[in-house]
Formats: C-alpha cells, sequence, structure tokens
C-alpha cells in the first residue's frame, strides 16, 4: 500500500517543484521560477524526500542533479503533469460543447496516406469529438500507449507491441521514387538489391521504413549507400529530385508527394514491400466511450472504403 504521508506530500505545487529544480539545477533559480521564497521551496523538497523515503537530488557545488530515486519519481511526475493538462484540455472542451477528447498517436505512414480521410469521416458524424494526434515512429506510438499518454496507436505491423492489444488497420505497398531521367524509371518493379549499387536517400533512424531498407541491404548482403538521412517523406521526395539518389516511400505517399514534382515510382518485388499497419491500444474494453468509437471507426475503415 501507498503510504498515508506520501499520498498528503504528492500535492501539485510539490511536484510542479520537483521538475523545475530537475529543469532548472538549483533551488534558487527554482524558486524564482515558481515565485516562491527558497526557504519554501526547501522546506517541501524535504517534506517529499522523507515523504519518500529517499534522497531525489545530488547537491554538489555544481547544482542539484537526480537520484536514482529521482529518476523514477520523475517519470510518474511527468505522467501526472501531462494528465492534468488533459484533465483541464478535456474539462475545457465540454465547456466549450466538445463532447470528449481522444489522445492519439500514430506514426508517419497512416498520417500522411489514411488518417487525413479517416478522421474526416469519423467527426463528421461526431464533430464534438476533439481528437490530440501526434506523430511518432512506431516504437514510439508502442510506447505512448504503453505509459497512458495516448488512447489509441497506429503503427507498422512488424514493431513489437510489447504485450498491447493489435487490430488490422490498413496495408500499403512500399515503392522506389527516382527522377523522371534514372535509369530505373522505364522499369514497372525492381527487387531493391538492384537498387544498391547507387545512393540512396534515407528516412530518420527510428522510422519502420528505415529499418526494413538497411535490413534488406543486410540480407542482400550489400552496403545501403545512404547520402543523406532526412526527417519526413516531403524532404525524400526534395532530395531525390535534387539528384541525392533514390528513395522508398509508400506508393501513396508518392502519390501525394511526389509525382507533382515529377518523379517516377517503381513497384518493389520484395515481399517485405508489402505492409500491415495496426491499431494498438492496451485494452479495448477499458476505452473510454469516445475512444471506443474512434477506435471501432478505424477499425472498419478499410473494409468501409472497399
Amino acid at each position: 500500500m501507498v503510504p498515508k504521508n506520501l499520498l498528503r506530500r504528492l500535492d501539485l505545487t510539490t511536484l510542479k517543484l520537483f521538475l523545475t529544480v530537475h529543469e532548472e539545477g538549483t533551488l534558487t533559480r527554482a524558486a524564482e521560477r515558481e515565485a516562491i521564497a527558497v526557504s519554501a521551496a526547501s522546506k517541501r523538497l524535504l517534506e517529499l524526500e522523507q515523504a519518500v523515503g529517499a534522497s531525489l537530488f545530488h547537491r554538489n557545488a555544481r547544482g542539484m542533479t537526480l537520484t536514482p530515486a529521482g529518476e523514477t519519481l520523475l517519470h510518474y511526475a511527468r505522467r501526472v503533469m501531462r494528465d492534468i493538462e488533459s484533465i483541464g484540455v478535456e474539462l475545457a472542451g465540454h465547456a466549450s460543447g466538445v463532447r470528449g477528447y481522444v489522445r492519439m498517436v500514430a506514426n508517419l505512414s497512416a498520417i500522411v496516406e489514411f488518417l487525413p480521410e479517416d478522421l474526416r469521416a469519423f467527426q463528421a458524424n461526431h464533430e464534438r469529438v476533439k481528437i490530440d494526434l501526434e506523430e511518432r515512429p512506431s516504437g514510439g506510438v508502442v510506447q505512448a500507449v504503453q505509459d497512458h499518454l495516448a488512447d489509441v496507436g497506429i503503427c507498422s505491423g512488424d514493431a513489437d507491441p510489447h504485450g498491447l492489444q493489435t487490430t488490422h488497420y490498413r496495408n500499403d505497398e512500399l515503392v522506389v521514387v527516382v527522377r523522371d531521367d534514372h535509369p530505373l524509371a522505364l522499369r514497372e518493379s525492381v527487387g531493391f538489391a538492384q537498387t544498391l549499387d547507387g545512393d540512396h536517400v534515407g528516412l530518420h533512424s527510428a522510422s519502420s521504413i528505415n529499418a526494413r531498407t538497411h535490413l534488406a541491404a543486410q540480407q542482400a548482403g550489400r552496403p545501403l549507400k545512404l547520402r543523406i538521412h532526412v526527417p519526413g517523406f516531403d524532404a525524400v521526395c526534395r532530395m531525390v529530385q535534387a539528384g541525392m539518389g533514390v528513395g522508398v516511400l509508400p506508393l501513396k505517399v508518392y502519390q501525394i508527394m511526389g509525382r507533382p514534382l515529377g518523379l517516377a515510382a517503381v513497384a518493389l518485388e520484395d515481399d517485405w514491400a508489402r505492409r500491415e499497419l495496426m491499431l494498438v491500444v492496451r485494452d479495448v474494453d477499458a476505452l473510454s466511450p469516445v475512444s471506443r468509437l474512434l477506435f471501432d471507426h478505424l477499425r472498419c475503415a478499410q473494409a468501409a472504403q472497399g
């Protein structure tokens, strides 16, 4: 059981002070930022450490750094403050007529390829539901749902769900994107290994596409000649257009971003180029009513569009 004195001492003001001390590095600067006396800040921090039963900070001439116990409290304190912010947003939404709030995370492929139309269709029938959508790589999507930072997530089907419940969302297909004067532009399809003679434009290292292309090159026994890493699909298209190399993108992303730039797409013959995107939640039955509405809508979205 949680000690009663800990429950009494874990008020929001003290948690906020704890976070500020961590961010500022000294009690004096933290007290100034929180507009309280240094003596009062010191007393609050001391009482918190007494309640926890462990020192939260190493104190030295250069400032204050977290102890292992402080690192543990930091993780939960940040979660508490984010939940408090979410409560404020959701209650403010109710006051203005919004009848629900869903926190959602998704990888870039889902956000660019499918979610604009799927969320528009959802909000056409539930216009008073507010959706907070954040983009993260697939591993980050799983982590955010695990950490209760999101209610619903969408990630690559090859991501490790770490015990979360998963449901099929969509299928997509990866293609090689090239300039229209590139030798591969005349091909209808190509094996990925045949692209390894030239330079590649790669997505950021946390992306599932980056992981797939590196693994494919490794299995082919060839180096992947990455000329540059870029943060998003639009940047891949611009770098390919500028002659920096070829890129690997979802077909629908090419149609939205690459085709208008005059680029060509060549189908990949490799099995790994056919991907699944999946919905992830902690527990379908434990979702709030509005989160369950959105989850069910997304689960059926592909069937609804045929």
